[in-house]
Order: structure tokens, then C-alpha cells, then sequence
């Protein structure tokens, strides 16, 4: 009855590992026929996950508000989706569609051109910071660091928090930061 045993489990330890080989060790067919094409899309990366389940990020609030629609596009227009969709936290000083309509005729258009990707992408960065701080935390600091390695002035006045000359509007939590709604967009000194 042993010898029995032992065979069935020694047939058994075979048909397993033979199981678990890998599919190297096939032979592999290759074909040439019906070969496709394959279009790689510029909506790749993590921006463009979606679920269910996550609290909105903070690409996904300028995303969902009508007031940002200029943003969103200065956004995609520098490629910049997935880096406001890290882990973070980010706070992201979001200027309204009246903001960017208050800059000078043509800025908007020109900055959106693929010749000046690269400005608009550091104009934006300086309307990023790490951290997820509240309005009323931010009123204890003189200057914050932003992304684009440059330092904005943080004043107060009254109840009133303005981030390099921009009013804090309202505030906005999200999963990976918060956004801080703001009338002006804010411009890098270089």
C-alpha cells in the first residue's frame, strides 16, 4: 500500500512540476500573417486610470469644474496629467477660466501652441507645491516653494490668504492633495 501511495505521489509531484513549466520551454509559433498596427495613444499613464472607488485626485476636480476648463487645457496641452495625479500631496493653486481671460489677448492661445510646451509647463509648475495644507495653515508661512523651484509670497489680509498676489477662492480636498481655487494665475518671475 506504501509503494502505491508513493507512486501516486511521486506521478502526482511530476504531472505538477510539469505543469508549472514555463512557457519558454514551448515551442512558440510565429506568425506574420495579420499583422496590426498599433497606435500609441498620448492618454497613457497613471492620469488616465480610472475606478470607482479613489477620491478624486486633483487633476480629476479641475477636470469635473466648469470653472477650470482653460486649465484642464493648458494641463494637456503641456502633458502634464500624470504628475498631478501622484501620489503627492500636491496643493494646486488652480486659477479660474476669468483668471486666464484677465491675462493679456493672445496669452493664452500662444502659451497653448506646441512651440511653447515647455513655458506653459513651468508657468503651471508654479501653481504646484508638495504638501495639503489648509488656508488657514497657510497663513503661518512667509513664502512657499512651488515645483518650478522658485518661491511665492504668501500675505494675509483679514481672513483673506493671497499665494503670489492670487486670492485663495475656496478650497478643494483630494486624494492626493487639496486645490486651492485662485483669481489670479500666478506668474513665475523668470
Amino acid at each position: 500500500m506504501k509503494t502505491i501511495t508513493n507512486l501516486l505521489l511521486s506521478f502526482s509531484l511530476i504531472v505538477l512540476v510539469s505543469a508549472c513549466k514555463s512557457d519558454k520551454d514551448q515551442p512558440s509559433e510565429t506568425s506574420t500573417e495579420n499583422t496590426e498596427t498599433v497606435e500609441t495613444s498620448k492618454e497613457q499613464g497613471q492620469a488616465f486610470i480610472k475606478d470607482d472607488e479613489s477620491q478624486p485626485t486633483v487633476l480629476d476636480i479641475a477636470i469635473g469644474s466648469e470653472d477650470h476648463t482653460t486649465l484642464v487645457a493648458a494641463v494637456q496641452a503641456a502633458d502634464l496629467e500624470n504628475a498631478l495625479v501622484n501620489a503627492g500631496p500636491l496643493m494646486v493653486f488652480a486659477p479660474t477660466n476669468a483668471a486666464f481671460d484677465a491675462l493679456p489677448e493672445g496669452t493664452v492661445e500662444d502659451l497653448l501652441k506646441p512651440e511653447n510646451k515647455e513655458k506653459l509647463a513651468y508657468i503651471l509648475k508654479h501653481h504646484v507645491t508638495p504638501g495639503k495644507y489648509d488656508k488657514e495653515f497657510l497663513k503661518k508661512f512667509k513664502k512657499l516653494g512651488q515645483a518650478s523651484n522658485e518661491n511665492i509670497a504668501v500675505t494675509v489680509e483679514g481672513d483673506d490668504v493671497y499665494v503670489g498676489g492670487a486670492k485663495i477662492l475656496a478650497s478643494v480636498p483630494a486624494g492626493n492633495g487639496i486645490v486651492h481655487v485662485v483669481d489670479k494665475v500666478i506668474l513665475p518671475e523668470n
